[in-house]
């Protein structure tokens, strides 16, 4: 056998074995994302919890429409609140990570509720859809607040960070109690953020692989991949929205966010922060970044 065949075979045996992984790992990443749970947050904060932060709280478990059960956090207003904030985690994270902005709403008379999107943190649920289900979780979340006769929650936002961005938009669409909207490091469509992360990982842009991944997963979780577009499904939004992404995030692309916000409908702010990543916004944009979202969420969830 000579050279040349040789290391056509060679290259030939490498591309089947790498498509055959993938097509085997590809459905597993893209469905059952790593789940972070205290154990990981303790090696990196010592703010794990609301009593942490001196927050008032209640801790209890909500169902879905399934029977997935949810974990969840209700942070009450101190007096009579200005409104309501639902948080809405990123891809692998919990509830935990938005104890930070849970504070600072609560801080300035908002309730707040957190909950674990399901297959994340403590919550239950096999597939991770990035929207395409869970905002019907929300939906379930926004019904069992108007279910708390002893609540004043005045108007309801969203803040929602990288996926919880995406499945926040998706609410909004669809869920008129939703009053405004703060979507944070969101991604456009499921499919071009994937093919971001298989480029990451490794390094080869094949579509075909792509493709067949997510008609694998559609087909063992039961969903729509095209459905999870952010990018087509703002423009059925009709409530204020906050766009914001980092210009240095390098695993969702800003670039992404400003598509969002050219389909979206007014009234609509965006904001690039110079230098910020995916996963330090609020220290990169420091004090004018909670400034910005208490400014809005005071001027759009303000009862008319």
């Amino acid at each position: 056998m000579s050279i040349l065949l040789a290391g056509i075979l060679f290259v030939v045996l490498f591309l089947m074995f790498v498509s055959l992984v993938i097509l085997v790992i590809g459905p597993v990443m893209l469905l059952q994302p790593h789940r972070r749970t205290i154990q990981y947050y303790k090696r990196y904060t010592s703010i794990l919890h609301p009593s942490d932060l001196q927050l008032p709280y209640e801790e209890f478990t909500l169902k879905t429409a399934e029977g997935i059960c949810l974990s969840c956090w209700l942070v009450k207003a101190q007096g009579q609140p200005r409104g309501t904030v639902v948080y809405l985690h990123g891809v692998s994270e919990c509830k935990i990570v938005g104890l930070p902005i849970a504070k600072l709403l609560r801080d300035r008379g908002y309730n707040v509720f957190l909950y674990d999107s399901r297959r994340h943190g403590d919550s239950g649920g096999n597939y991770c859809t990035y929207g395409f289900y869970e905002k019907h979780d929300t939906a379930t979340v926004i019904s069992y607040l108007h279910t708390r006769s002893d609540v004043h929650l005045g108007r309801i936002g969203l803040f929602g960070t990288s996926m919880g961005a995406a499945v926040a938009i998706q609410v909004a669409a669809s869920d008129t109690r939703v009053a405004a909207v703060v979507a944070e490091s969101g991604f456009a469509t499921l499919r071009s953020v994937f093919d971001d992360y298989q480029k990451r990982m490794i390094k080869l842009p094949w579509h075909y692989l792509r493709n067949i991944v997510i008609k694998r997963s559609e087909h063992v979780a039961h969903f729509k991949a095209n459905a999870v577009s952010p990018v087509d499904t703002v423009k059925d939004v009709h409530v204020p929205i906050f766009v914001l992404h980092g210009t240095a995030d390098s695993l969702i692309k800003s670039a992404y966010s400003e598509m969002v916000f050219a389909n979206a409908n007014e009234p609509k702010e965006l904001w690039l922060i110079p230098g910020a990543k995916h996963y330090d916004m609020a220290e990169v944009g420091g004090d004018e970044y909670r400034r910005r979202i208490i400014d809005f969420f005071v001027t759009h969830l303000q009862s008319h």
